[in-house]
């Protein structure tokens, strides 16, 4: 897809090819299929993380410059949360770089604990400042607010699935 109309020019003789490619495809390119891409997963303040026999995940689709992403890090029995013990504030690569000139945008995160089978909801916020990532992601609910790390909202184990989605726009 284009970002870009054609530039028309009095006179000119339109040909299928034209119409297709101007029309149709720009079209078709909003029903496409999503594209894949591996999220980096790193830790503000310590050590990074280390995925081990885990999985991290990613998907993106790109309609002209609004960004829809969906990642989902499932947790191995050799995953390392990284970080200092606690407070690791773990920041997730976007697909594209955001746009300048706006402030914070939320993304929202899921997390299930296996063990349990308890499903926690926060947000993550993420800026043009931030350099492509998702950071900060913070709960309000009452006995589990403040920042997720490795030990909150649970203590990650194999099996656990860390899941966030979100729209921004691209800066191009």
């Amino acid at each position: 897809m284009t970002t870009t109309p054609r530039t028309w020019v009095v006179g000119e003789v339109v040909t299928a090819a034209v119409m297709n490619a101007e029309i149709r495809d720009q079209f078709n390119s909003f029903f496409g299929a999503w594209t894949t891409y591996t999220p980096t997963w790193l830790a503000e303040g310590g050590a990074a993380p280390t995925l081990g026999n885990g999985a991290i995940v990613g998907r993106y689709m790109k309609v002209g410059r609004t960004v829809d992403w969906v990642i989902q890090l499932t947790w191995g029995s050799t995953t390392a949360a990284g970080g200092g013990g606690g407070s690791e504030n773990w920041m997730f690569g976007l697909p594209a770089v955001p746009a300048t000139g706006f402030t914070y945008r939320i993304a929202s995160f899921d997390a299930f604990d296996n063990s349990t089978s308890l499903h926690y909801s926060a947000r993550g916020i993420y800026n043009n400042g931030s350099g492509g990532v998702v950071k900060t992601l913070v709960s309000d609910r009452g006995d589990l607010s403040g920042i997720w790390d490795s030990s909150l909202p649970f203590t990650y184990a194999a099996g656990d699935i860390l899941y966030g989605y979100g729209r921004y726009e691209a800066v191009s």
